[in-house]
């Protein structure tokens, strides 16, 4: 696997846009998960990047915090990855790296084109979290099932919707003058030859 110079800066890049959506926060009194834009990053690092670069630039973000750096909240440390979010942080990753494999196979022009790339944003950008987050939120809090999708799941449906709408109208005509491959530089050789 070769990596792209430009690649790994709109990793990093796309890894600071995560840290800084973190901050964006609107805690619920009923629940232990804040609103954040976070899944909005995720869904734009997946859709931009594609899928190597989707998935190095969201789980740099999480091993870092993993290891200590305050990136998710302003905390850090494997505390936050075993915490109340730690299943839906945990998925990221992986959301990002499914939705750019997918969106890869869709020629997002016109109607159809862009609602083929809203379902899978809002499925593999969304919808998939909840996968690993809601049960991880019932175990970490010794409640049912239903008790975890009413404090994990329902509450943020309509605001990840909202998201995932948004991030596909920034993904759609993005895509369609840079894909991945010449936004990473995949598209042509990177080796510079000496005259």
């Amino acid at each position: 696997m070769k990596l792209s110079l430009r690649g790994i800066v709109f990793s990093a890049l796309m890894a600071a846009i995560l840290v800084i959506f973190g901050y964006i926060s609107i805690p619920l009194g009923f629940s232990p998960v804040p609103i954040t834009l976070q899944t909005l990053a995720v869904m734009l690092a997946g859709g931009l990047l594609g899928p190597l670069y989707g998935f190095l630039s969201i789980a740099l973000v999480v091993v870092l915090t993993g290891l200590g750096f305050p990136l998710l909240h302003g905390t850090g440390g494997l505390g936050v990855l075993l915490g109340p979010t730690g299943g839906y942080v945990i998925m990221w990753p992986f959301a990002a790296l499914l939705m750019g494999l997918l969106l890869s196979k869709v020629e997002i022009r016109g109607i159809k084109g862009f609602l083929m790339a809203f379902i899978i944003i809002e499925l593999f950008g969304s919808l998939l979290n909840y996968v690993t987050g809601v049960p991880w939120l019932a175990y970490r809090f010794s409640m049912s099932l239903s008790d975890a999708m009413i404090q994990g799941f329902y509450p943020y449906i309509i605001g990840d919707l909202i998201k995932a709408i948004f991030a596909t109208i920034i993904i759609a005509p993005v895509r369609i003058v840079y894909p991945p491959s010449r936004l990473t530089g995949h598209m042509h050789s990177n080796v510079v030859k000496a005259s």
